[in-house]
């Protein structure tokens, strides 16, 4: 049987391990919702406790030969399992050890990670059958081209691949999540996405630690009438579910206690833009942006979050009551399509639990952070500009009128960049045709917005980005440092409805030589092997 992304939405009936289509009766979703399931059967806000997805443990540690470094060695296995979501039913998912979020890797500045991950999946995906190759993406992660999670260098089921991770880089809250060419919204809507963190000595010292540094991956989803999950692409435009998740559970309430909370803000969604705000009307403490701290802490009553964009903020709960709930809310943004619910988020209630005052964390909301290399750029360093349109041509996704399938025809030779290693650049991206908003996602480097339609970036926007938000109308100009790799990377939207529909491009650092065609090539230079099943 033949069928359409769009008809995907809210089919039913098929198991976690299943690899083909089956259609079931559907019923008529209810007026203002996306999910087809009886309303006894769909969550309501504030019902589950919040829960943290597990700390993955290194499978070994060793010493790097060639400049002895640190390594630790992880496995994950990409496999078919189920998920306790909804109150009574089970929702089938694909993710990393099976569950969703997957494990969180947490790291240290300076020491190497090779993470394995094993593509344990069906072949084919339960709701659209599209063969189930991944490719695996650190997303914020300075990786070589051929460990970046290249859209085409696919690892199949029955096949591994060894990722190798430098974490030379500041602290950060990145994340891992399939990539895989022009299924990229499906896979990842499904669960395999996960959070990564980096440390190092200042964060440390400045920011809370331990039970007190809480990742947040926030996502939407719409459901069948049997659990499992409904896709509607919206004619390739997005898709916008009725139930918020935290950490996979729809609208979870996290106890707290009366101190400083770090909370680590990932927008998972594979579309719907967010705009944070507390309850009381408080503001939160902006301290880091994708590529880690700011150099100046940010007071923000709420902050526009796009697909794949990461903020950490801090949250004092120090001037609530025990017993006191704070909601965080959703106000939304421009062309979302939101119900009943997806103005709410999650809940926090105070508690009246003793609070360690030795930890000088627990009552300190730093000012001054860390003054990083690209938000110390000038643009008088920078010797090109160049800009780049997003737009929709003839049912397509484009930068500069360019999709990936050109790239692909090009024998992945095709960029519309292609910057010196280590020069300074300033790009501007121009979203002109409005409708649409356009998470622009640059791998390899961070770097720092200079301005939003010609007026300085917005507060919480000032540090180092891997991702922009190029809203509706809006030009962005952004200024950045190539390095420290040579090759080629993607630019992408991460709207990744979009981005698989086909608005994904590259660009090239250095020359188009041996390290770019054969040293460091992106799909050949490490590709998967297959899975014996041994080291």
């Amino acid at each position: 049987m033949t069928i359409s992304r769009r008809q995907v939405l809210l089919l039913g009936g098929v198991g976690a391990v299943g690899v083909g289509l089956l259609t079931l009766p559907l019923r008529k979703a209810e007026a203002g919702a996306a999910s087809a399931l009886d309303p006894s059967e769909l969550p309501r806000p504030f019902q589950t406790p919040f829960v943290q997805a597990p700390i993955l443990r290194p499978d070994r540690t060793g010493i790097d030969p060639v400049d002895g470094a640190p390594v630790q060695y992880y496995t994950v296995a990409e496999v078919a399992a189920s998920a306790a979501i909804l109150p009574r039913l089970k929702t089938p998912i694909l993710a990393y050890n099976g569950i969703f979020p997957g494990p969180t890797i947490s790291i240290d500045q300076g020491t190497k990670a090779v993470l394995r991950v094993r593509n344990q999946l069906p072949a084919k995906h339960p709701l659209d059958g599209h063969p189930l190759f991944t490719s695996t993406h650190l997303h914020g992660s300075a990786s070589l081209p051929q460990y970046d999670g290249y859209a085409n260098d696919i690892t199949n089921p029955g096949f591994r691949k060894d990722y190798l991770y430098p974490n030379f880089q500041a602290a950060r809250s990145v994340w891992y999540h399939d990539h895989a060419v022009h299924n990229t919204a499906l896979n990842v809507y499904s669960g395999l996405v996960a959070q990564y963190h980096m440390h190092d000595p200042l964060e440390r010292a400045l920011l809370p630690q331990g039970e007190f540094d809480v990742a947040l991956t926030i996502n939407d989803a719409m459901f069948a009438v049997d659990g499992s999950l409904g896709y509607d692409s919206n004619d390739h435009s997005g898709l916008w579910g009725d139930v918020i998740l935290v950490n996979g559970r729809p609208w979870p309430v996290m106890k707290v206690k009366k101190r400083v909370y770090r909370f680590r803000v990932l927008n998972a969604c594979l579309s719907r833009s967010l705009r944070p705000t507390l309850s009381t009307g408080d503001p939160v403490t902006m301290v880091a942006t994708d590529g880690g701290l700011m150099p100046v802490s940010q007071s923000v009553a709420s902050w526009r979050h796009a697909p794949a964009e990461r903020y950490e903020i801090l949250i004092d709960f120090r001037k609530y009551s025990p017993g006191q709930r704070i909601e965080l809310r959703n106000l939304s943004n421009k062309n979302n399509v939101d119900y009943e619910f997806t103005n709410s988020i999650m809940a926090f209630d105070v508690v009246p639990d003793t609070v360690n005052t030795n930890d000088p964390t627990w009552n300190t909301i730093p000012v001054q952070l860390a003054p990083c290399e690209v938000m110390s750029l000038k643009p008088s360093a920078a010797t090109v500009q160049r800009s780049f349109r997003v737009n929709r041509n003839n049912g397509l996704w484009t930068v500069n009128g360019s999709t990936w399938e050109q790239v692909v025809a090009s024998n992945f030779r095709e960029v519309l960049a292609n910057p010196e290693l280590n020069s300074v650049e300033v790009w501007e991206f121009a979203n002109n045709a409005g409708g649409w908003f356009h998470p622009m996602h640059l791998h390899l480097i961070d770097f720092q917005i200079l301005s939003r339609n010609g007026r300085a970036p917005f507060a919480y926007e000032k540090g180092p980005k891997d991702v922009v938000y190029v809203g509706e109308n809006e030009n962005v100009k952004l200024l950045m440092k190539f390095g420290p790799h040579r090759g080629r990377y993607m630019i992408h939207c991460h709207n990744t409805v979009h981005e698989d529909h086909d608005m994904m491009v590259q660009y090239r650092v250095g020359p188009e030589d041996a390290v770019d065609t054969i040293t460091n090539n992106p799909i050949t230079a490490a590709p998967a092997q297959w899975d014996t099943g041994l080291a």
